[in-house]
């Protein structure tokens, strides 16, 4: 049986992987993975509308998406300040990925804490709540006065979560970027400005023991499969001991439009009993050189 997978999802705060139809197959840490991708990879379309030209689309983007699609899913998002009647609250949040990587954003409060449990926070707090433009207004200004990205690459943040300092030394640094943020003077006339409370999502995202980090998972080829035991999963990404030893990090967002298939049991005469036919980690993987920070043990690596 084939699936159509549409990549990650975070409902209540635990990971999923997302199917064509609505369904969704909660992923549990230690569970055994098994997949094969077949045919071609497709458009899966923008804000739950098919696409209409079913694009075939490069294995190695990210996105996923023909040019139309990609365009239409922009066009709706809050970035692209095209909902500038949205009655809804918003939050402002400052996020930590890993030492000297943070960043300012916003989500509608509604979401909770669900957004940044997509982009792979480690730590968090939130800074202030209300009106949507007022918090747009509030990012812009906190991102030129405090010197922080907009948006920070997945390859740096999946190479700190295998070496990650302790839960107070995250903290620590959220804590001061939150102090700093307050002295910016301004958008609290605008916003309800929120005390410092650290969050932590290690546990969520079962990042600690993790073995040092050997590659990533460039594409999904037809026929390719994948198969390892799930050790953990941030944002998009799925941590995997693969056949091999090897600890590698498949994005789910490389997943959206393939057809996918199981790896069934089979014993093959000959063969080892318990032995998977075809479950051998057969994708494009890229090798990974991880820096130690500074704040690091050497021996980790």
């Amino acid at each position: 049986m084939e699936w159509w997978c549409r990549g990650i999802g975070w409902g209540g705060g635990a990971p999923g992987l997302r199917w064509h139809g609505g369904r969704v197959s909660a992923l549990v840490f230690g569970q055994e993975l098994s997949f094969r991708a077949v045919g071609v990879r497709r458009c899966p379309g923008a804000r739950g509308n098919p696409c209409p030209l079913e694009a075939v689309v490069s294995g190695r983007a990210t996105g996923g998406r023909c040019g139309e699609c990609a365009r239409l899913d922009r066009a709706h998002s809050v970035a692209a300040d095209t909902r500038l009647d949205d009655p809804q609250p918003y939050r402002v949040y400052l996020a930590w990925f890993g030492p000297g990587m943070t960043k300012v954003g916003i989500t509608a409060e509604a979401r909770g804490e669900a957004r940044l449990l997509e982009q792979g926070a480690v730590a968090f707090s939130w800074l202030g709540r209300g009106p949507l433009m007022a918090a747009r207004r509030t990012e812009e200004v906190l991102r030129q006065a405090l010197g922080v990205p907009d948006r920070i690459a997945y390859e740096r943040k999946r190479a700190v979560r295998h070496v990650l300092p302790a839960a107070e030394d995250r903290a620590r640094e959220v804590e001061e970027l939150h102090r700093r943020a307050r002295a910016v003077g301004g958008w609290t006339e605008t916003l309800e400005p929120l005390d410092f409370v650290p969050r932590d999502h290690v546990g969520a995202f079962h990042l600690d023991g993790l073995p040092p980090l050997d590659g990533t998972v460039t594409e999904l080829v037809d026929g390719g499969v994948v198969t390892g035991r799930l050790l953990a999963a941030a944002g998009p990404d799925l941590h995997l001991l693969d056949p091999g030893g090897r600890c590698v990090v498949l994005d789910t967002r490389l997943m959206g439009g393939w057809a996918l298939q199981r790896v069934e049991e089979r014993v093959e005469e000959g063969a080892e009993e318990g032995a998977e036919e075809g479950a051998v980690f057969s994708v494009p993987v890229a090798s990974v050189a991880v820096a130690a920070p500074e704040s690091a043990q050497g021996e980790l690596f």
